[in-house]
């Protein structure tokens, strides 16, 4: 009798699984998007939308739902049905929410079926054009040289600039004021001015600027260079250990079944590995690279324990 409970009880749970793989997907698939439309998050995951809509098809609908710790668009894939016809921009804001915020509506492992990674954005340390420095170490030399007046640039507090400035300079031993503005032209303006001698900004929008050589750039944040700047030395060349990333990837609700994901994860490996698709992110300063559901997986647990210590450290409150 037992053994014919727990044969129904395994039929019941395997075997709406592999039905509903060979017939999915059947209608349009909807990602929902943290951030607001015009963005390199947004630019990126369309690109990846439309190739996918190709392979599956099936139309794979962006949907931008931009909102503080990205908790409307979380909140929205961890509640719906895990059928596979919702899916998550998941990325390392998920990582930074957990410590930034005093409490969210989702859990970022629990709520979530990892499905692959597809980008990592990294950063620059970027000086002016007419700036004597001319590398990190002069950077870093200058800063100690005068602490109270040296000031890096980044956007908001908690951002990934933010803390990835902090990072740098706590592992730098620095000194030296992070001041947060608005946005990148700000930013811009200010090292324009004086008013601040760095900035330490995403390479999507000040790609441009550093090959047009409005901008230097001293160092990139990838733990390797970067292909789409060879010449620009990463930071960890001159502070060992030091490498932070920004990274984007694709998740679905906990529970969905696994050939759902396994197919997601085929279809977006196969499109990272396309020649066109990795000129175009490099374009945008993005590294492209897809992983395993285990690795993304892993990824979340040491990124979220990298930025607890960095935000603790920094001593950012809760908001």
């Amino acid at each position: 009798m037992a053994s014919t409970v727990f044969a129904a009880v395994l039929a019941a749970t395997i075997w709406p699984a592999m039905a509903q793989s060979p017939t999915w997907p059947a209608q349009p698939i909807r990602l929902q998007l943290p951030y607001g439309a015009g963005g390199v998050a947004d630019i990126v995951a369309r690109l990846l939308a439309q190739r996918l809509a190709d392979s599956l098809g099936q139309q794979v609908l962006v949907e931008n739902r931009p909102s503080a710790g990205q908790t409307v668009a979380s909140e929205l894939v961890a509640k719906a049905a895990p059928d596979g016809y919702t899916l998550l921009w998941f990325n390392s804001g998920h990582a930074v929410s957990t410590s930034l915020f005093r409490s969210l509506p989702f859990d970022p492992v629990r709520d979530f079926a990892p499905i692959s990674t597809v980008g990592f954005f990294g950063l620059a340390l970027v000086v002016n054009n007419d700036s004597p420095i001319r590398t990190v170490g002069q950077f870093i030399a200058a800063a100690k040289a005068r602490p109270t007046s040296f000031n890096i640039g980044t956007t908001s507090i908690g951002s990934t600039q933010f803390i990835t400035a902090e990072l740098f300079r706590s592992m730098s031993a620095l000194d030296a004021q992070i001041v947060p503005f608005k946005s990148t032209p700000m930013i811009i303006a200010a090292l324009k001015s004086g008013d601040v001698q760095g900035m330490v900004e995403i390479l999507a929008p000040v790609i441009g600027p550093i090959r047009s050589g409005n901008l230097r750039a001293l160092g990139v944040s990838f733990e390797q260079r970067f292909a789409g700047l060879p010449d620009v030395p990463t930071i960890g060349e001159t502070v060992p250990g030091y490498e932070s990333t920004a990274w984007n990837a694709l998740a679905a609700p906990a529970q969905t079944p696994r050939p759902i994901i396994e197919r997601l994860n085929r279809e977006v490996n196969q499109v990272i590995a396309q020649p066109e698709f990795n000129r175009r992110l490099q374009d945008l300063g993005v590294d492209p690279r897809g992983s395993t559901p285990e690795a993304l997986r892993d990824l979340l647990a040491s990124e979220t324990a990298k930025w607890r210590t960095v935000i603790e450290r920094a001593r950012i409150e809760k908001q």
